[in-house]
């Protein structure tokens, strides 16, 4: 009996606990590969406030987070704390993308399900990590930046598109190098690998969000980049401070008009 992808993925999505997250990941994405899961209608999509997470870290405002200077133990468990907590909301992002966007091509679901597992893996080693340091996730409190531009762009997978992999992830190529020199210098060097294994990866998933922004572009007659500026004109705070990471931008599908028009934008806000 072929089961719904969809009602597959709300399950991944809705798990509480991170290991449980990562089986029901790795027995969905195993179920798919196989043909035991199928894209047919479930329930429509419905909106989710709050996707399964544990019930540490403590959510707070992001003036509230603890300071994340690597020359302290604390600080440099800080820092590997908040990249894991991006990439758990990672995790959610990309089964929310699967669960919550029908009738699109198999290539798509393709996709957000081996994203959900590198970003499952990139959690898993960033929590090793921390209890070789003699920390754990939940440690450190957190904020939900993440999942409020998941709610705010559940209407329109052409939008998630654009603002997650295309903004947020995107913004993440520019900083990871320089947070990877930060704990290399101070001695955090398997953090720094790490980091250099998520740039490799995230390059990717930037990429798979620049395709399927193309191709529903196509699909609705409009054209990506000034489709692309428009859709920024209300969170274009983070994405407009440079440096950025060009070479890696290249490689995750953003056009040359595209980065003129950034650095142009970020010369001008000085």
């Amino acid at each position: 009996m072929t089961v719904s992808l969809y009602t597959a993925a709300y399950e991944c999505l809705m798990a509480q606990e991170a290991n449980r997250k990562a089986e029901l990941g790795a027995a969905v994405a195993a179920a798919w590969a196989r043909g035991a899961l199928a894209p047919t209608a479930a329930a429509p999509p419905r909106p989710i406030a709050v996707p399964g997470r544990p019930v540490r870290p403590p959510l707070v405002e992001p003036r509230e987070l603890v300071a994340r200077r690597p020359g302290t133990l604390q600080g440099r468990a800080a820092m590997l704390h908040a990249i894991a907590h991006i990439e758990f909301n990672a995790i959610n992002l990309a089964w929310d993308a699967v669960y919550r966007f029908r009738g699109l091509p198999a290539a798509f679901y393709d996709d957000w399900i081996r994203v959900a597992g590198e970003e499952t893996l990139h959690f898993t080693l960033l929590g090793e990590r921390l209890a070789e340091l003699g920390f754990q996730y939940g440690d450190f409190p957190a904020h939900n930046g993440l999942w409020e531009m998941a709610r705010s762009t559940a209407h329109d997978a052409l939008v998630r598109m654009a603002l997650v992999p295309r903004l947020l992830e995107a913004r993440g190529l520019d900083v990871t190098p320089g947070m990877t020199e930060r704990l290399r210098a101070s001695g955090e060097g398997r953090g720094a690998e790490i980091l250099e294994l998520i740039l490799h990866d995230e390059i990717r998933h930037v990429a798979a969000g620049s395709r399927w922004f193309r191709y529903l572009c196509a699909q609705r007659d409009l054209e990506p980049e000034a489709t692309f500026r428009e859709l920024l004109a209300g969170h274009t705070k983070d994405v407009l401070k440079g440096p950025f990471n060009l070479s890696a931008r290249r490689q995750a599908g953003f056009a040359e008009a595209e980065l003129d028009w950034l650095l142009e934008q970020a010369r001008q806000r000085g």
